[in-house]
């Protein structure tokens, strides 16, 4: 198969971006697990292309969301992780040889040229967050961190230019 130069731009425009705010997909987003009532685990899934920041941000930006759909008003992270899958791709490599002959009397005589592309190697690093929260109706007198669900989803829709 011959790969035309135009191969690259197109798998840039469909690949190249962040992972946007979305549910699970072919280039990452989020997803949840219900433990009780109010307890959930969140773990956002970014691409090659997505920061960590912003892994962490839309982690919590689901978190909130998923506490004020579900009724609730504030929410503790349990346990909070933040890691990274690290992978490598190489490109393949293509090797082009042209040449050209010519006959002088009973002797031949020519050039060859062989061009070679590819075979660079990309790293690749792709961040995660997962979360596990416990959520509230009412803010809990306790000592750890408490989120103002309204809040956080706000501020973070804001930051990010994410839509309802």
């Amino acid at each position: 198969m011959k790969i035309t130069p135009a191969f690259p731009f197109i798998a840039l425009l469909l690949f190249g971006c962040s992972t946007p705010y979305q549910q699970t997909g072919l280039t990452g987003g989020f997803s949840e697990t219900q433990l009780d009532v109010n307890a959930w685990t969140v773990t956002f899934k970014g691409n090659g292309y997505t920061d960590r920041e912003k892994v962490t941000d839309f982690n919590l930006l689901r978190c909130s969301e998923l506490c004020l759909e579900n009724g609730y008003k504030y929410f503790v992270i349990v346990e909070g992780r933040e890691y990274s899958k690290e992978g490598s791709y190489t490109t393949p490599t293509t090797s082009y040889t042209t040449g050209s002959a010519y006959a002088y009397g009973n002797n031949v005589y020519g050039s060859a040229n062989t061009q070679t592309y590819g075979g660079q190697t990309y790293n690749i690093s792709k961040p995660m967050s997962s979360n596990t929260i416990v959520c509230f109706k009412e803010k809990p007198a306790i000592s750890a961190m408490v989120y103002n669900a309204e809040f956080i989803r706000n501020s973070i829709r804001e930051k990010r230019g994410v839509n309802e």
